[in-house]
């Protein structure tokens, strides 16, 4: 018997020859849709459970992708990247604080005098809602006498512990948690390019290296520039309805404390209003003592936000940063759930990356329109 290598196929030789075309890869074993389930419900669980972890990281890095713009026409005037990182964060953290103290003293004189106010203001509420608790009554006693004595409703009454060391406890973590953010960030701005270079390395192929590098370009642009026209659009909207609560004889710094407040929740959109209008007509009711000048201040809020959303915004942020009413109330409901007041902060920018990350991904255009 010879011992000698059978000589290969004319099959695989054309094929190594590139006479044919090359034999498709098997396709890749799907996971059970229950895996897929329990996946995604344990990575929810970490991301809810780990919030002490992963808010400040996230903040962190959304604070440093805005201050990048800043920070590299610093590097174009020869700034060196540690002195224009320390610079920024300084300059941020003392522009929070000048607005901080403008505005501490005037919340706290509005905090000491809303109980005293709310025990004035409760008969004209009461008035108000007359009409419906005379509804309510009227519907609770056609509903006993249709049901007899057992329809009568069930009172739960809730208990809660106080824990007297609650506030002491919970101060300094509070605390500590600001520090790691202003620390992320500083460190996130002078590090962040070695870093994502680092990381840029570890991929295998150049065109996976220049689509990451093109993702996280847009991201950046992208980020900063919403960022950017939403403040200065939030600003403006402070500072219209401070002019016009100041118009109405409202004093100057309470004026600005509710245009802060207002421009604050605006971050947040459609939540963030319907609070503001809220605490408009608890402001109106306790400045105030007439009926409509009262509400004045509510319907001044409600006027300015609907001009903001339905005509500036669109029109200076245009269609490329536009997202579908339905997924955003859908992600702003998901993000507070799970990440409270700091979710709902964040789910817009997240949003957003999410949009630019599908439109680059190639076949997953169709799920960024979507989002459209």
């Amino acid at each position: 018997m010879s011992n000698e290598p059978s000589p290969p196929s004319t099959e695989s030789t054309a094929e190594e020859a590139g006479e044919l075309p090359a034999r498709p890869s098997p396709p890749r074993p799907r996971a059970p849709a229950s895996v897929v389930v329990i996946a995604v419900l344990g990575v929810l669980f970490a991301l809810w459970a780990a919030q002490e972890l992963i808010l400040p990281i996230l903040l962190a890095a959304f604070f440093a992708l805005v201050g990048n713009p800043i920070l590299r026409g610093l590097q174009r005037l020869y700034v060196p990247r540690f002195l224009g990182a320390l610079l920024v964060l300084l300059g941020g953290l003392a522009a929070a604080g000048a607005l901080g103290n403008q505005l501490i003293e005037p919340a706290g004189e509005w905090v000491r005098q809303v109980p005293h106010e709310l025990k004035q203001i409760t008969p004209r509420l009461r008035d108000l809602t007359k009409p419906m608790l005379d509804a309510n009554k009227a519907a609770q006693n056609i509903a006993r006498a249709a049901g007899g004595e057992s329809a009568k409703p069930v009172q739960v009454i809730r208990t809660e512990l106080n824990e007297p060391y609650k506030a002491l406890t919970a101060t300094p973590r509070r605390v500590a948690s600001v520090l790691a953010v202003i620390l992320l960030t500083f460190f996130f701005m002078v590090y962040g390019q070695s870093l994502q270079r680092n990381a840029l390395a570890l991929l295998p192929t150049r065109q996976q290296k220049k689509l990451t590098v093109d993702i996280l370009t847009s991201i950046e642009r992208a980020i900063s520039r919403y960022v950017l026209t939403i403040t200065l659009i939030n600003v403006g909207l402070g500072l219209a309805l401070a002019g016009s609560l100041y118009w109405l004889g409202v004093p100057l710094q309470e004026a600005l404390l509710w245009g802060t407040m207002a421009a604050i929740l605006n971050f947040a959109p459609y939540v963030g209003p319907l609070i503001g209008i809220f605490i408009m007509l608890l402001m109106g009711f306790v400045a105030f003592d007439q009926l409509l000048p009262s509400l004045l201040p509510a319907a001044l809020y409600l006027a300015l936000h609907t001009l903001e959303g339905q005509l500036i915004t669109p029109i200076i942020l245009g269609r490329s940063m536009r997202l579908s009413p339905l997924v955003l109330i859908l992600a702003l409901m998901f993000f507070g759930w799970l990440w409270g007041i700091i979710g709902l902060l964040l789910a817009v920018p997240l949003l957003v990356c999410i949009k630019l990350v599908l439109a680059r991904i190639e076949g997953m255009g169709g799920w960024a329109r979507m989002l459209e």
